[in-house]
């Protein structure tokens, strides 16, 4: 496969007006139709007992997390579900690389969504010096024949790379810095992305060369506008999963029986909650 034109993925969102961004009142009826469609998918998956793995990669503050809660808003936790790993414990790091993500990989009728994946060694770990160049190059040379294991065993493999250019990373670390429900986000490791943003765009650059193949393509998204980032990326992949809208069986209501005579209404309860609000 050739190598990708890198002057595309700088895309025309770079050049997007803050004024042309989509308007929080389209974005809401547009993310409703398609959290409509993840339900079917739920559906889907658990009545034909498809296993689905989607990966969510790219630059700090980019918007893995955004996407991830928006599709994930609507369904189920046992069906959809969302895996973020720590730094990897001593004991992980005397397995196998791979090890501790085919831990979490999907059974029958599940959809795992990796928030950062095994492609934390073409990038952190490579850029930040916490691998050596011999297990980078040896996870490069196998990471690709290890996807096409995992797409030839029947599991669907999306992967999502969101990008995000260098002045809207670094507004957005800056609200992360003036807005005290997103402290928590911030660590001196993500920090450090800004200063080193050229090692981090030779790194990525490195892994979509080297991991985009036609048994595993990677999908560029691009993300300084996270509401229109958030919408295609969900559309997208609605697109790439061939499900089909199954029949539910939805419960009537009963009625209630008879109160009983010796049952009293409300809960003898000492303690209530104030009505605050």
């Amino acid at each position: 496969m050739g190598q990708p034109d890198v002057v595309k993925t700088k895309r025309a969102a770079e050049e997007l007006d803050v004024s042309a961004r989509m308007k929080r009142k389209d974005f809401e009826s547009e993310l409703a139709k398609l959290q409509v469609e993840l339900v079917r998918l739920q559906t889907w998956v658990k009545a034909a007992g498809a296993r689905i793995i989607v990966i969510f990669e790219g630059r700090d503050t980019a918007g893995k997390g955004g996407v991830i809660s928006r599709i994930t808003q609507r369904v189920s936790p046992r069906v959809f579900r969302h895996i973020a790993l720590p730094a990897p414990t001593e004991r992980e790091r005397s397995q196998l690389y791979i090890q501790r993500y085919m831990a979490h990989f999907p059974a029958a009728g599940e959809i795992v969504l990796f928030d950062r994946s095994w492609y934390n060694r073409a990038g952190v770990e490579r850029v930040m010096g916490f691998c050596g160049k011999d297990e980078y190059e040896r996870f490069m040379r196998l990471v690709p024949s290890i996807e096409k294991e995992i797409v030839d065993n029947g599991i669907i493999l999306l992967k999502y790379f969101l990008d995000v250019s260098q002045d809207e990373q670094r507004r957005r670390f800056a609200d992360r810095i003036d807005n005290p429900v997103k402290h928590w986000k911030l660590s001196p490791m993500d920090t450090e992305s800004v200063r080193r943003w050229w090692d981090y765009t030779l790194a990525y650059q490195d892994m979509l060369r080297g991991t985009d193949t036609a048994a595993s393509p990677w999908y560029i998204v691009p993300s300084d506008d996270k509401r229109r980032a958030r919408l295609n990326l969900i559309a997208h992949m609605l697109s790439k999963i061939p499900y089909e809208k199954v029949k539910v069986e939805l419960p009537r209501v009963p009625k209630a029986e008879p109160k009983p005579k010796r049952v009293e209404d409300g809960l003898p309860a000492r303690n209530i909650v104030p009505a605050r609000y």
